[in-house]
């Protein structure tokens, strides 16, 4: 078996640095046999600090990434890369040189804008509130008060899917479908443009099923992960969505963030849950 390549990174951030922690990840997940160590320096915004970082970077000779726009620390580190043949990427400096440029406006050099205590914050903190509130149709009420209805049997990512899609400030409750169960009044009030039906397939839900089984030290052999029992589950859903009129999404092999995607691409909203202009 061939050793996995080791590259280091140095993250670095006048912020909490997830932007360019993400990005370095996404560059990674195209590749199996690379072993990354990650080097994270956040709230770095000082020259002080960063003469501390850089020290290090000169040492390890890792892959810098940095989000640094406090005055004059992203020159620097900029400067310090290139004399020491460092690989060096700056984040966000050029792209708001462009907008400089286009705007006439200078940026203000804030670090951590994003981060704001805003209402928007606020707004994101009440709709993970939320979800929780309503989770697994605990409270019929909420389908009423909520952006987005999730359907779906076990399985099938309603919880996370409702939580993420909180963090981009959306109310969202779900309903978990079981053929046996009665559906609450209060779902065919809901406007069906807000009702996404989740599913999957067959093999994909008999092997989660089964290893939750295992994971809680059950027998995975039960009705629960039963195929024939998965298909009568899977059936009921189907009809229940066509009889709503609802957008169904397959979540099998897709992550949390792709079928979010979908979702917020069928509502026409943007990543913040905001209607696209």
């Amino acid at each position: 078996m061939v050793a996995k390549q080791e590259i280091k990174f140095f993250i670095i951030s006048d912020s909490v640095g997830e932007t360019a922690l993400n990005i370095a990840k996404a560059a990674l997940a195209q590749f199996t046999d690379v072993s990354p160590v990650y080097f994270r320096f956040p709230f770095t915004k000082t020259e002080e600090r960063l003469d501390v970082v850089l020290k290090q970077a000169k040492e390890k000779q890792p892959i810098i990434i940095h989000t640094l726009v406090t005055a004059g620390l992203s020159h620097k580190i900029n400067q310090f890369a290139k004399e020491n043949e460092l690989v060096c990427y700056d984040l966000l400096n050029p792209i708001m040189s462009e907008i400089v440029k286009r705007s006439g406006e200078q940026p203000r050099g804030e670090a951590g804008a994003i981060h704001r205590l805003n209402d928007r914050y606020f707004d994101r903190i009440s709709a993970m509130e939320f979800a929780v509130m309503y989770d697994d149709g605990k409270d019929p009420q909420g389908f009423l008060e909520a952006d987005i209805v999730l359907l779906g049997v076990s399985r099938t990512s309603k919880t996370p899917l409702s939580l993420f899609l909180a963090n981009r400030n959306l109310k969202v409750a779900n309903l978990p479908l079981v053929p046996s169960a009665h559906i609450p009044g209060q779902l065919w009030k809901v406007d069906p443009k807000k009702i996404i039906g989740l599913t999957t397939d067959i093999a994909v839900l008999n092997n989660f099923r089964r290893e939750r089984m295992i994971a809680y030290g059950l027998n995975p052999n039960t009705a629960y992960s039963d195929t024939n029992q998965i298909t009568e589950e899977l059936n009921y859903a189907s009809q229940l969505y066509k009889k709503i009129g609802c957008y169904v999404v397959n979540t099998a092999h897709r992550s949390i963030e792709e079928t979010a995607t979908l979702i917020l691409e069928h509502l026409d909203l943007d990543n913040y849950g905001s209607p696209k202009p």
